[in-house]
Parts: structure tokens; C-alpha cells; sequence
């Protein structure tokens, strides 16, 4: 019974981090940069923030970015400032800018 249980949640473990990698697989960091332009003006140009009302986004990680990007995008977040810019973004556009702003260096 015990082999039983380590073998499933084995199992389940490597299932979750092969989801977890390709998620974290699906954006293009370059297409991400020239989608994130935009971006910079309330986010920094390199990700970093210079207003304490607006999160920096450098070095982030993509899973966590993408899901709140689509949070904003569908209105699960709502933040009047923010759903102008992610409204028409698709999918692949959110993955890619959350590709992006992963590679970048976070706040010292």
C-alpha cells in the first residue's frame, strides 16, 4: 500500500512539473519585448518601476505574470489603468510578454 502511494504521488509530481515547464515554455521573449513597448511607460523600460504604485515587472516569473495579465484581461482583476493596455491581448501575447519581462533583471 505505501509502494502504491509513493509510486502515485510520483507520478503526480512529474506530471505537474512537465505542465509547469511547458507553460513556462510557450512565450517568445523577443516577440515579448516589442509587444511590451507599451508597457513601459507605467512599468519601466527595463521592467522596473520608478512609481511605488505600479509593480515592477523584471524578473518575475512568466507563470505568474501570464495569470495575472489574464486576470486583468478578463476582468477577474479589475484596475481601470490596466484594462485599456491587456483588453485585446491574446493568449500568445501575454505569454510572450511575460516571457519577456521573466528574462530581464529584477529590482536591485
Amino acid at each position: 500500500m505505501k509502494s502504491t502511494i509513493h509510486v502515485a504521488a510520483a507520478a503526480l509530481a512529474a506530471s505537474l512539473l512537465a505542465t509547469h515547464a511547458a507553460a513556462q515554455e510557450t512565450g517568445n521573449a523577443e516577440a515579448g519585448k516589442a509587444k511590451a513597448a507599451l508597457c513601459a511607460a507605467c512599468h519601466g523600460p527595463n521592467g522596473i518601476s520608478i512609481n511605488p504604485l505600479w509593480p515592477s515587472l523584471a524578473g518575475q516569473q512568466p507563470v505568474y505574470l501570464a495569470k495575472q495579465i489574464r486576470a486583468f484581461r478578463d476582468g477577474e482583476r479589475v484596475e481601470p489603468t490596466m484594462q485599456p493596455f491587456v483588453v485585446n491581448l491574446t493568449d500568445q501575447d501575454v505569454e510572450d510578454i511575460a516571457a519577456y519581462y521573466a528574462t530581464l533583471s529584477p529590482c536591485p
